[in-house]
């Protein structure tokens, strides 16, 4: 089969193994794949992960390793990324994305989706509504780690939110908290950044211009340290800062207005897929106004160079090339 491996380089070979099935295994077929931030920042070393990545995908189950799982047969499917030991008191009381043992889908330790195939438990299966596109259906991922936060601040007294990074996860979390009910404010570092915000009817800014201690509460979504560092520039005394970049970088940051102003930081990562999954069948964010552009993977490498473009939202990976005349406006 085809697909993208990494090792210090990323590369395209067709000549890799399909994945063989552990007990409670599904073997999926990819329909389509995202590239995310964090995918980016695993070529550049974050991790130190090797392998085929990818963790953002819809696809359709056609192998079960066991007949008592034959009902997924034929299901078009995205799948959460975290595998858990099932054994430890951590991955029994918290879950298996806080599993000191767990693999995760592309990211650690077990081949990921930018593949014609790929593996994972059943149970982290979710089945995909008829009335949800496969374009809509690959955001899921991501969509459910913008929700996330909603559980983490919900008993804070929490009125106004920045979201600093107008990129392919900042706009999901700005769209997600905006639903929710809090006054939320989109910050980016160029006008220009900013357009699909204001499209999607969210109020937007330049980092830049805000002053010193603005907002209750700050989501960095930039996937940098200088986001980082502006995100706690302007949070306010005893505000919340949540943190949802995951980067590779050597960047010192000074961290003493944690101290002085206590500053609440709240980790923040992966979320639930059956939430977004209803976000997505109620036509509540127009996600495929996020995507940039769609290509095979004889062409990842193309596609990874366009998603580290700036201002690049989201490209997508499917295992063929489409006809020409088939070609979506979107695509590459």
């Amino acid at each position: 089969m085809q697909a993208l491996t990494l090792n210090h380089v990323l590369a395209y070979r067709s000549d890799m193994p399909l994945p063989e099935l552990a007990d409670g295994e599904a073997l999926i077929k990819l329909h389509l794949a995202g590239i995310c931030s964090t995918d980016l920042e695993l070529v550049k070393g974050y991790a130190g992960f090797s392998g085929i990545p990818g963790h953002e995908f819809v696809g359709t189950v056609v192998t079960v390793a066991d007949d008592k799982h034959n009902d997924w047969l034929n299901r078009r499917v995205v799948g959460s990324i975290n595998i858990g030991c099932n054994v430890c008191d951590i991955c029994r009381r918290d879950g298996p994305a806080h599993c000191l043992n767990r693999t995760v889908l592309g990211i650690r330790n077990r081949d990921g989706v930018f593949a014609d195939y790929f593996s994972l438990p059943v149970r982290n299966l979710y089945a995909v509504p008829d009335d949800v596109s496969d374009q809509a259906a690959v955001f899921t991922e991501p969509l459910a780690a913008a929700v996330r936060i909603i559980a983490q601040i919900e008993t804070l007294p929490i009125v106004d939110i920045a979201v600093v990074g107008p990129g392919r996860l900042g706009l999901l979390i700005a769209k997600v908290l905006s639903l929710a009910g809090y006054r939320v404010t989109v910050l980016g570092r160029s006008a220009a950044s900013l357009a699909l915000p204001q499209q999607w009817q969210l109020a937007t800014g330049l980092v830049a211009d805000i002053a010193d201690n603005r907002f209750d509460c700050v989501v960095d979504a930039s996937g940098q340290a200088a986001g980082f560092a502006q995100a706690l520039r302007i949070v306010k005394p005893r505000g919340t800062l949540v943190l949802k970049s995951t980067f590779a970088a050597n960047e010192a940051v000074d961290m003493s207005k944690v101290v002085v102003y206590e500053i609440n930081i709240i980790g923040s990562r992966c979320g639930p897929f059956a939430d977004a999954l209803a976000l997505l069948g109620a036509n509540k964010l127009p996600v495929e106004t996020m995507i940039d552009g769609c290509y095979a993977l004889e062409d990842g490498p193309a596609a990874f160079e366009h998603a580290a473009r700036t201002g690049v939202r989201k490209i997508l990976l499917q295992p063929e090339k489409l006809a020409a005349s088939s070609m979506p406006e979107i695509g590459q």
